[in-house]
């Protein structure tokens, strides 16, 4: 059998491409294609699509990200690979806040991405990340925070925000954290709390319970929403480019966080884009 998704794999895609290999069938045929050969590819019986149009294995309509949806479908009582997709969704939207372990996991598979030359030598050295993973998960690992745990801790911020906040007078460097948060986002897009805290005079659970943050994962995605609005504005990319460079996992994921933001989807926002252009145009 032949699983099929889009070239130029990201952390999600190689994530979901191991566990193929471990969980569904261990002699399965990976291949990464371009746009252009997706259409050679389906309605094949001899192949399975993920993560792309006419997939049976899909993001759209689901909460998390591509892996969740192998996980919930494959192996759902299996803590390990659960704790696993926690990680994994961690590191595919930035939200490092998730796990611990998901900031070191996108540094070391976007570290080997840098370093080989092909889509399937990245799968090929990702591999063993993932298996050492598994590992760590089903053999070493102590009990830690749950992601529920974490979750209850942004709750807990946004409380205190709430309540806390419009009595505290804003010290000085909070307008500093907007403008790197900025230059970040303009850039590699990989901002953490413990880079913050070096920048300035703050530890990085100071940085959190002020209205202007929200929650730093949400402040992020919020960034990259309006990074993700200006690049529609220019009109030069596809919307699937456009959640690629602003940093999200595929443009499901994207489609959601911009349908939260705004109250319409980025398909319905780029033909108002159009159609006001045209209409000025015409004038």
């Amino acid at each position: 059998m032949k699983w099929v998704t889009l070239h130029r794999p990201k952390i999600d895609h190689i994530a979901c491409s191991w566990f193929i290999l471990r969980f569904i069938n261990p002699n399965a045929e990976i291949l990464f294609v371009s746009y252009e050969e997706v259409n050679d590819f389906i309605g094949r019986d001899d192949v399975m699509l993920f993560d792309i149009k006419g997939a049976e294995y899909t993001t759209l309509n689901n909460d998390g990200c591509m892996f969740d949806v192998f996980v919930r479908k494959h192996q759902p009582e299996n803590p390990a690979l659960e704790e696993i997709a926690h990680i994994v969704r961690g590191a595919v939207t930035g939200s490092f806040h998730f796990a611990p372990q998901s900031a070191g996991l996108w540094a070391v598979v976007m570290g080997i991405a840098y370093n080989v030359h092909s889509d399937a030598e990245f799968l090929q050295q990702s591999l063993a990340v993932f298996d050492g993973l598994l590992t760590w998960e089903t053999r070493f690992r102590k009990p830690l925070h749950k992601y529920s745990e974490y979750k209850l801790m942004e709750v807990f911020h946004r409380f205190i925000t709430q309540k806390y906040g419009d009595r505290a007078k804003k010290p000085v460097w909070v307008k500093e954290i907007a403008a790197i948060v900025q230059d970040e986002i303009d850039t590699s897009l990989s901002l953490d709390l413990a880079a913050l805290s070096e920048k300035l005079p703050a530890n990085p659970g100071s940085l959190i319970p002020y209205p202007d943050f929200h929650t730093f994962g949400e402040e992020i995605r919020r960034r990259r929403i309006e990074k993700a609005m200006q690049l529609m504005e220019e009109d030069k990319y596809s919307l699937t480019e456009v959640a690629y460079i602003t940093g999200f996992s595929d443009l499901g994921h994207f489609s959601r966080i911009f349908s939260e933001h705004y109250g319409k989807t980025p398909t319905g926002h780029l033909k108002t884009i159009r159609a006001q252009k045209n209409k000025e145009e015409e004038e």
